[in-house]
């Protein structure tokens, strides 16, 4: 198949002009009150009945008439006869005449003859008769007929989101069967071979991985007003993909794609919608979502996402997003925005209009500091530890620190960490952070740590190991952990130490260069090369596997369960915790440095405090 490049890139605008152009919206649905809430009516409703529909009690107390109270008050009661009682929920069996009154229940029928009446801790009775102890005036403490909607009345308009509110109202007019704006029916359709749904096996070997776009988008739709429909995943051949399209097309108001955007050879999506529908607009200035598809397809509209999380997200964020809001009849939604400085320089130079996620955290005066979190497109925790997104115009080289920049939060409930922390990847950190209010860790390494400490970002950073650069810190805590090779079960291949990797052909796996455990691994490298008297490349050039580094705590263990590897480097704890071998090297410190202009922050207190309770065994 010929590779196909890029037309011009489409402007951001052009974009949501082409997208605009497409019909997204439904008809009309009838639904059940129970079923109403958040739905959008399609047409005015009017009152055909009056609410309340008789003239009732608006308390406990007595029915009478008005103008048999004049005069009364507490020094000069007047007395009536009692008639009767009247209770909520049944027709009235009395008249009020002149000279008397009715014992009568909140909510209960007004009965013939009484215009008023008077609140029972007013009166006193007396046998057959009862005191009242004010004067009242005709309507006084009655709800009439109409009081609340009238016959006829405008009870709610076309357009209106269904509230609690106003289910109470439609229920007192008695609707059962509810006009709304369809939803608009979204079909999902994520491409790709190597897709599998979560909760099946995932062969590694075949480079399968989960389908995160799936859920996500479909997430995204229901936010939106939409209904979301998944469809079975579409594989890299023109003809299955083209029949899923089709069939989803076929069932849906809109198509959403993720996957198979770009003009490589392999993917074909654009082919598709060229040859059986319209394609609209194929590329868009923007970053992430370069390849991103517009288009139709049968009578469905259509929309091709890129297919790495990040991507897709930010394209349905911000051009999908607000089509299928206004197909369901949804006011955009309030915008929730915050000001902020840059806490370090971003630099940027692609010439096109970048969606940068950002995490914000309060520095020690309480200002707000931004800082961008992107590990590319292909990750999807760029997404899930930031707080908004950042626009970064097309001309823009770069960002300065302390620039002020608006956030635009991805939601208006959205609330700032009241820790942040990155360093070192640790499970006793990891039990901390689970007793601490709202924190945010990023674990990037203990090199990666000090050195965004000492940009200022983070409040605190972990180290482990030896560390080469000195950071202005406070120290809060610290800990110890054995740390080794983990081996397999029973150690099989008898390693013994370091040199046996160094002497013997066993695999091993280490971790990245970034984490403390790699550095303590490098000075007891350094230290057998002094013992042997070789320089120390020579060493690690006889370890098997030494190169290969791996960024989490578990990741070399999970590699020697799978016999994958002979050996990994690792922590005591997880060897217990995976019921593997394990083959102490030493005991390497953890220490929680925190930034000296944070100390009184809030969450910083609340780890110091939690790191004494450790220290202390509690």
């Amino acid at each position: 198949m010929d590779r196909k490049e890029f037309r011009d890139l489409a402007s951001p605008e052009e974009a949501r002009e082409a997208i605009r152009s497409l019909s997204l919206e439904g008809g009309i649905d009838h639904v059940s009150l129970a079923d109403a809430r958040g739905r959008v009516l399609v047409a005015r409703l009017d009152a055909e009945l009056d609410v309340p529909g008789f003239d009732r009690a608006s308390l406990d107390g007595y029915a009478l008439r008005a103008r048999d109270t004049f005069g009364a008050d507490e020094a000069d009661p007047a007395e009536l006869e009692l008639a009767g009682e009247v209770h909520a929920g049944e027709e009235p069996d009395v008249a009020v005449g002149e000279g008397e009154a009715v014992e009568i229940s909140t909510g209960a029928v007004m009965p013939t003859g009484a215009d008023a009446m008077v609140p029972v801790e007013r009166t006193t009775a007396a046998g057959d008769s009862v005191q009242i102890r004010t004067s009242v005036a005709p309507g006084d403490n009655v709800m009439f007929a109409g009081a609340d909607v009238a016959a006829g009345e405008r009870a709610l308009g076309p357009g209106t989101r269904i509230t609690p509110r106003d289910i109470g109202l439609l229920s007192a007019l008695g609707a059962d069967d509810v006009p709304v704006r369809s939803k608009p029916k979204v079909g999902i359709v994520s491409t790709g071979d190597e897709l599998v749904r979560p909760g099946e096996a995932v062969d590694s070997d075949r480079g399968e991985i989960y389908d995160v776009n799936s859920y996500t988008i479909a997430a995204g739709v229901e936010d939106a007003g939409g209904e979301a429909v998944l469809y079975p995943h579409a594989g890299d051949e023109q003809d299955e993909m083209e029949r899923v399209l089709r069939e989803a097309a076929a069932e849906c108001d809109l198509v959403l794609s993720s996957g198979s955007t770009s003009a490589s050879a392999v993917d074909v999506i654009y082919r598709v919608i060229e040859e059986q529908g319209e394609l609209l607009l194929h590329g868009v200035g923007v970053k992430p979502g370069k390849p991103m598809l517009v288009g139709r397809l049968e009578d469905s509209a259509y929309v091709g996402l890129p297919g790495y999380p990040v991507s897709a997200m930010m394209v349905f964020r911000t051009f999908v997003a607000p089509a299928i809001r206004e197909a369901a009849g949804l006011p955009e939604t309030e915008t929730a925005t915050l000001e902020g400085r840059m806490a370090r320089q971003e630099r940027y130079d692609e010439g096109r209009l970048r969606l940068m996620p950002v995490g914000v955290v309060r520095d020690g005066d309480g200002e707000t500091l931004v800082y961008p979190v992107d590990k590319g497109s292909g990750a999807t925790t760029s997404l899930a530890e930031a707080d908004g997104v950042v626009e970064v115009a097309p001309g823009t080289d770069y960002l300065e620190t302390g620039e002020s920049v608006t956030v635009s939060l991805f939601s208006p409930d959205v609330r700032p960490p009241t820790l942040l922390g990155v360093g070192e990847d640790d499970p006793t950190l990891s039990r901390l952070l689970d007793g601490l209010d709202n924190p945010r860790y990023l674990s990037v390494g203990s090199r990666p740590g000090l050195r965004r400490l000492r940009e200022g970002v983070p409040d605190v950073a972990v180290v482990a190991g030896p560390t080469e650069r000195d950071v202005d810190a406070e120290e809060l805590g610290s800990w110890g952990r054995e740390w080794g090779l983990l081996v397999k079960p029973g150690n099989p291949d008898r390693i013994e130490g370091l040199a046996d990797l160094v002497d013997e052909d066993h695999r091993f796996v280490n971790r990245t260069t970034d984490s403390g455990l790699r550095s303590s691994l490098g000075a007891a490298v350094a230290d057998l090369a002094e013992q042997r008297d070789v320089e120390r490349h020579a060493i690690v050039d006889s370890i098997v596997g030494f190169d290969l580094g791996l960024r989490a705590h578990e990741s070399p263990a999970r590699k020697v369960i799978a016999d994958e590897a002979d050996a990994g480097l690792g922590l005591r704890e997880t060897a217990d915790r995976l019921d593997l071998g394990f083959v102490s090297l030493g005991t390497q410190p953890v220490r929680v440095l925190a930034n000296p202009d944070r100390l009184e922050k809030p969450g910083v207190e609340e780890l110091e405090a939690a790191l004494d309770d450790v220290a202390n065994g509690r």
